[in-house]
């Protein structure tokens, strides 16, 4: 595949850099710069992603690295067994139980949450750091759900890092999954307390918190270009009040940023 001029390899993670010294010079150049295309491409094209990680692959299958960017690339396409092969032999090379929270969600995708949550309740998830302990929560959280267990999804997310009030890199994501399961739950003035203290702390726009708390609110977003749409939800054809409607240029829109996990 091919592989654009601005890309050098060196953009890669210095820790990636050194797995990469066992291979011969221009190998590990090629098989870094394949790397930084995965990468690159993980969020906006994944199918790409996926064809530059086969590359790697193909070419340094005994490098934990790539097995990892591997199994990140087949899990972003949903391929999850394949994914979770990649991540189980990334783990096997290295020891590390940073992994074991998306290996869980694996389980989840491919419809074993009974997996799921024995993995939650293992020791590793004491070896994790406190991030990966609260995916760990986040994908318990969802195989409960994947269960119908809406109850105990709420009291899973329940924890220190939920009431904290300071925000850390996480926060944004836990507190948006306990609003959705509230909303499910049917406990729709909490969940709407939930989702605008996400907005809060979703400085980065990781998550869609803003439009679902606007749906609680009964706002409704038009495309200003499309003036039929935009027409209709502003009358009402009984002549009653209608819900409150927010006009968004397309082109600021299209340059602005946009909203994604699974768990």
């Amino acid at each position: 595949m091919p592989i654009p001029e601005d890309v050098t390899g060196e953009e890669i993670d210095k820790d990636v850099r050194q797995e990469l010294q066992s291979l011969p010079k221009t190998l590990a150049d090629d098989v870094a710069k394949n790397l930084v295309m995965v990468a690159r491409l993980l969020d906006e094209d994944p199918e790409g992603a996926y064809g530059y990680s086969k590359v790697a692959l193909r070419l340094a299958s005994r490098v934990a690295a790539v097995r990892e960017a591997a199994g990140f690339a087949a899990y972003a396409n949903q391929k999850y067994s394949e994914a979770l092969a990649e991540f189980r032999a990334a783990r096997r090379m290295t020891g590390d139980v940073d992994l074991w929270p998306v290996m869980a969600d694996c389980e989840r995708g491919l419809g074993r949450p009974e997996k799921a949550l024995d993995m939650a309740g293992a020791p590793e998830v004491h070896k994790l750091d406190k991030a990966g302990q609260v995916e760990m929560r986040l994908v318990a959280a969802g195989a409960r759900r994947d269960m119908g267990q809406l109850d105990a999804a709420i009291v899973t997310l329940q924890s220190p890092e939920l009431a904290s009030n300071s925000v850390q890199p996480w926060t944004a994501r836990l507190r948006y999954a306990y609003a959705d399961a509230l909303l499910a739950a049917g406990r729709e003035s909490e969940a709407r307390e939930w989702f605008a203290k996400a907005v809060e702390s979703d400085k980065d726009g990781s998550t869609d918190a803003s439009d679902r708390l606007a749906e609680l609110d009964g706002v409704e977003f038009v495309d200003a270009l499309d003036e039929d749409a935009n027409h209709e939800s502003t009358q009402d054809p009984a002549g009653g009040a209608s819900p409150e409607t927010v006009t968004e240029d397309t082109e600021d829109t299209e340059d602005g940023d946009s909203d994604d996990d699974k768990s």
